[in-house]
């Protein structure tokens, strides 16, 4: 059928854009992914442990929770750092007042022709700075302490793990032993963290101090932000100088500059390469590598040093060689090591406040001649080494004095280390003097007028002492030689006649004499005090011995001449001789000299006969040979020697005139070398008058006063003229 185009279109579809075509395709598409990917989805969830789920959740909370702590921690422990160290920083003095930081002062002491020969205290040599210290000394504190020191900010991790490192392989704790620690962490603790020394707060010094060193965890905590304050506040150098100036360095020494002249007797700005070695090596244990104690042990320390400053470059291996070759010894007055005992007398003997307890430095010249004390210790040590059998224990000590009381040198027992406070046997060991102590007898007889020839019985004798029952003196010998003089009853040590001369001049009499001439020990009550059974030291016996040299006048032993103050020209207190009051004659004393003189001539002491120089002297030995004594003078010096156990133990074949004399008469010889021999001021025999007879007094001979110091008599002078008291 034809269409005319008339009545209706045809049926045909509107056409779609194409994108609407793909619409549903895409819908399709991704509901089938959607579908595709949920169905895994799904799976896995069935699959998953929700325990291991929930473990993991709290484990990734406490990883957020420790993070923000650690972040938070750690800007806490930067804050507290930072405020300790503006804290610290704010309390820093200027660098000049710390240079000095003791709260002791020293104790220089010179021998009578002006030389340092001891110290005590801690001695500060001055202030010295990093810049006028020799630059090998810098070099060698630098390579030894902290090798990083110019790089570091106080602190060193590297040092301070590799010390922890070291103490562990080595069995230590991590703190214990090598702390690790920089030159600026010493120096803060040399400064005790900040903290001044009080003398209320703590027991000693030395507990302040040993507080300020301890090496705990807590301490080296504290010792961090006070090191970086001292970096903020304190160049380089700065801190070298403090370091240089308060390290103590053994012996007393505080500082390199007190150190440099006590070892070296030199400045510190002086010393070479092997001597600022030893003194860089004295820092990690100054008291064990003080060269004074061990020279050795010093040198083999100096070696390290030495070894590390060639391999940071300090020194060339020539320079290095050369130092090797040439190790460091000790100046001339550090070797000698001389005086120590005297130096420990003259301490004690001096006033508290202006020596032991001293706050400032103070200088003392005294009556001590090294070229002596060398003699007298070289003397005792060649007699002995000749003498003694190999290991013997047994002591001695010798006090050799001018006629005045001044002492010249003093050794108080064998092998002295020159330690200070040994136990002096010369000041210290109270002995019996045995028949050293019979010229004291003679002496009050021929004081009260007998002769140096009248003559007294030497036979048995037996006295009543009351209370103890018969007594009878035996001589050595076990022997008497009847009727004989009073020179040859002390030539030969006879007991009989001694005891007898003592009982006719009255007991009484011989200890004041004895006590007037300056022993000051207990003496016997008994008839035996004639025979020397009391007990006396060294010191006083030689002292007393000098008085009868002296023409019969009191001494009073001595070593300080002069005290001041460093840097001050005038004197605190001086002494210009030890001469007291008179005790006997000038008469009285020059016949005992000449029967002293025969003692040494053709009695006892023989041994201790010096040729054509006059001696006078006495033997003592006590009961079972525990002690033996010499005793004795020349025109120029007086000197004592003692010999014994320290626990009393009976000395074997020994008696004063034996190795005491020997001794004597070698100390003497090289005392005397180089001076012109000089007569004794002794009574020629046959030119002594005979004085009118006098009577043994009844009551004790008042020969001199001595119940006082010379200020107590000045006291005692101005309250009498007061007062019109009658003159005593």
């Amino acid at each position: 059928m034809g269409n005319s185009g008339k009545g209706r279109p045809p049926l045909v579809a509107d056409r779609r854009p194409r994108t609407a075509k793909k619409k549903p395709s895409a819908k399709k598409t991704s509901a089938k992914r959607t579908s595709s990917a949920r169905k895994p989805r799904r799976s896995a969830r069935r699959r998953r442990n929700p325990v291991a789920a929930f473990f993991r959740g709290i484990l990734g909370w406490i990883l957020r929770i420790t993070w923000r702590l650690t972040l938070s921690g750690t800007a806490a422990v930067f804050l507290i750092v930072g405020l300790a160290v503006f804290y610290y920083h704010s309390l820093l003095p200027p660098v000049t007042d710390l240079l000095d930081a003791r709260t002791r002062g020293s104790v220089t002491m010179l021998d009578r022709n002006g030389e340092v020969f001891a110290w005590r205290g801690e001695q500060f040599g001055g202030q010295i700075t990093a810049d006028t210290v020799a630059p090998v000394l810098r070099d060698a504190v630098v390579a030894t302490e902290d090798k990083r020191f110019f790089r570091h900010f106080g602190v060193s991790p590297r040092g301070i793990a590799s010390a922890i490192r070291i103490n562990l392989r080595e069995g230590r704790g991590p703190l214990e032993g090598h702390g690790g620690s920089t030159i600026t962490q010493q120096v803060a603790k040399l400064m005790c963290l900040g903290v001044s020394y009080d003398k209320d707060a703590w027991d000693s010094e030395a507990a302040y101090e040993a507080d300020c060193r301890r090496g705990s965890m807590w301490r080296k905590l504290k010792e961090m932000p006070f090191a970086f304050a001292m970096e903020l506040k304190y160049t380089k150098d700065e801190i070298l100088t403090i370091y240089f100036n308060r390290a103590y360095l053994g012996a007393g020494a505080r500082g390199f500059e007190a150190a440099a002249q006590r070892y070296f007797g030199k400045s510190a700005a002086e010393v070479n390469a092997p001597e600022a070695a030893m003194l860089a090596g004295l820092l990690v244990a100054p008291t064990r590598y003080a060269p004074t104690n061990n020279l050795g042990r010093a040198q083999d320390r100096a070696a390290t040093v030495l070894a590390l400053m060639h391999d940071q470059g300090y020194l060339t291996d020539t320079e290095h060689a050369a130092a090797r070759a040439a190790p460091a010894g000790l100046s001339e007055a550090a070797e000698a090591r001389a005086g120590g005992y005297f130096a420990d007398w003259v301490m004690e003997r001096g006033p508290s406040f202006l020596i032991r307890d001293t706050t400032e430095d103070v200088i003392i010249r005294t009556t001590f001649d090294q070229r002596i004390q060398t003699a007298a210790e070289e003397a005792l040590q060649a007699v002995l080494d000749a003498k003694l059998k190999p290991g013997s224990k047994a002591q001695a000590a010798i006090v050799v004095m001018s006629a005045d009381g001044a002492v010249r040198a003093m050794v108080g027992g064998r092998k002295f280390k020159g330690v200070a406070g040994q136990f002096n046997r010369a000041i210290m060991a109270k002995r019996q003097t045995g028949s050293a102590f019979k010229p004291f007898v003679y002496a009050t007889a021929l004081e009260l007028g007998h002769r140096y020839d009248d003559r007294v019985m030497d036979a048995p004798l037996t006295i009543n002492v009351p209370g103890s029952g018969p007594w009878s003196p035996k001589n050595y010998t076990k022997d008497y030689k009847g009727e004989v003089t009073l020179t040859d009853a002390l030539a030969w040590s006879l007991n009989t006649p001694a005891v007898r001369i003592s009982e006719a001049v009255g007991r009484e009499n011989v200890r004041r004499v004895a006590e007037d001439f300056g022993i000051e020990s207990d003496l016997a009550v008994g008839p035996a005090l004639a025979l020397g059974t009391s007990e006396s030291t060294l010191l006083e016996m030689t002292g007393a011995y000098a008085g009868i040299l002296n023409g019969g006048s009191s001494v009073d032993p001595y070593g300080l001449v002069e005290l001041r103050l460093l840097g001050d020209a005038a004197a605190l207190m001086d002494k210009q001789g030890g001469t007291g009051e008179r005790v006997i004659s000038q008469a009285a004393a020059q016949q005992l000299i000449h029967m002293m003189q025969q003692v040494v001539e053709r009695g006892t002491g023989g041994r201790a006969a010096l040729g054509s120089r006059e001696a006078a002297g006495k033997t003592g030995t006590t009961q079972a040979a525990r002690d033996a004594w010499f005793l004795g003078f020349t025109a120029d010096y007086v000197a004592g020697v003692w010999m014994g156990y320290d626990d009393n133990t009976p000395l074997t074949g020994v008696t004063g005139g034996g190795l005491p004399a020997e001794i004597w008469a070698e100390v003497m010889k090289r005392v005397h070398d180089g001076l012109t021999p000089l007569p004794l001021p002794a009574a020629l025999p046959g030119r002594v008058q005979r004085p009118a007879p006098a009577p043994v007094p009844a009551a004790p001979a008042q020969v001199s006063d001595r119940r006082g110091t010379i200020a107590d008599r000045v006291i005692l002078d101005v309250l009498d003229s007061i007062l019109g008291a009658p003159r005593r």
